[in-house]
């Protein structure tokens, strides 16, 4: 079974969003700064400053973010993608093939530094995205 993570798209104001967040309802909180990342020289100079991805994370909640639109506007501001997080990468597929059905897929599933992830819409209009740090 995936476990199902929040993930919120913010324009230029995660950082202060999720601070906030902690405050109000506590957990863990780690930014990846565009700049910081493995994935820095994809993106142009004005957004080596951006948050890439932030992760607030307690034993009962994960809520994921990031300030970045992404190809196509997969995340843009104030859009929520219901993220499910599974073990393995075929888990993903199986699961990103039957959302995929009737829908319109935004980022085809591909490998990244920190795992396997895709993402799309459903024919009912929810954004899913599937994630596995299995590469």
């Amino acid at each position: 079974m995936p476990k199902i993570n929040a993930y919120i798209g913010f324009n230029d104001t995660c950082r202060q969003a999720m601070e906030f967040y902690r405050e109000v309802i506590g957990g863990d909180l780690t930014l990846q700064v565009v700049k910081e990342s493995p994935m820095k020289d994809m993106f142009p100079a004005s957004h080596q400053d951006k948050i890439l991805h932030a992760n607030l994370e307690s034993n009962d909640f994960t809520l994921l973010a990031t300030d970045l639109p992404g190809n196509n506007a997969v995340v843009s501001a104030g859009t929520i993608i219901l993220m499910l997080v599974y073990d393995t990468k075929a888990e993903i597929q199986v699961t990103f093939d039957k959302l995929a059905e009737g829908g319109n897929i935004t980022h085809p599933i591909m490998e990244f530094f920190a795992g396997t992830m895709g993402n799309l819409t459903d024919k009912f209009g929810v954004k899913w995205g599937v994630f596995s740090a299995e590469k």
